[in-house]
């Protein structure tokens, strides 16, 4: 039984009860029946509402997930699929188990975020474009390697070329 049905039971038993509608006591009843008719007739309206917002958010959160998928699908599939911090292959990440043995071509950095000091995983690619917006703040992390002297003979591997 809903509020509205039950509200409607009780003013039918008050009705019912054939009391006399010229004594305060009888106006006070009447009217806390009535304003319990229109609470329960908001309190179906706001249910209707959550449940339409509920749908709703449930869609959002589909097509988030979609979107996630494409944007942060796995360079290879060394990583556990329940790491829900980055995406990353780095053996030195630990903020996730990665497989020793992956044999991608990827290579990820961990970086802080200067704001809210989250750390994350980026791709070499995403550095070289030389910004990627914080996941958990969405500050935009910029990266400048104009003041490197990379010459013409560097591997950018840092491990300075021996002839």
């Amino acid at each position: 039984m809903t509020l509205t049905e039950k509200i409607a039971y009780i003013r039918g038993l008050a009705e019912g009860l054939k009391l006399d509608e010229s004594k305060d006591e009888v106006k006070v009843i009447k009217a806390m029946m009535d304003l319990l008719e229109d609470m329960a007739v908001s309190v179906a309206d706001l249910e209707d509402y959550v449940d339409e917002m509920s749908l709703q958010l449930d869609e959002v959160d589909e097509d988030l997930a979609t979107l996630e998928d494409e944007i942060y699908e796995d360079c290879c599939d060394c990583c556990d699929d329940d790491c829900d911090c980055c995406d990353c292959c780095d053996d030195d990440c630990d903020c996730c188990d990665c497989d020793d043995d992956c044999d991608c071509d990827c290579v990820y950095y961990e970086v802080t975020c200067p704001s809210c000091e989250e750390t994350i995983c980026v791709d070499e690619d995403t550095l070289l474009v030389g910004e990627v917006m914080c996941p958990e703040c969405g500050e935009i992390l910029e990266f400048d390697f104009s003041d490197l002297d990379l010459g013409d003979d560097c591997c950018c591997c840092g491990c300075e070329d021996e002839d």
